[in-house]
């Protein structure tokens, strides 16, 4: 038996990541991209961290992982 990850197993967190982002917070991440939208022409620090906290908030809740 090889002790090498199978390629599967190596993109199941990614493909969590993908379904955490669209379908699980896929509200946080909406109000993020509007955010953004709305504010990309006066870009400025911190100008959507709180929809951006939301989203981080909920992709840290769905992954399992602190980071």
């Amino acid at each position: 038996m090889s002790s090498v990850p199978s390629a599967a197993a190596a993109i199941t967190p990614l493909r969590r990541l993908a379904v955490a982002s669209t379908v699980t917070c896929s509200a946080q991440a909406s109000a993020y991209g509007q955010c953004i939208l709305a504010t990309y022409t006066d870009v400025r620090k911190d100008a959507c961290k709180e929809e951006f906290a939301r989203f981080s908030a909920c992709l840290h809740q769905v992954m399992k992982r602190k980071w």
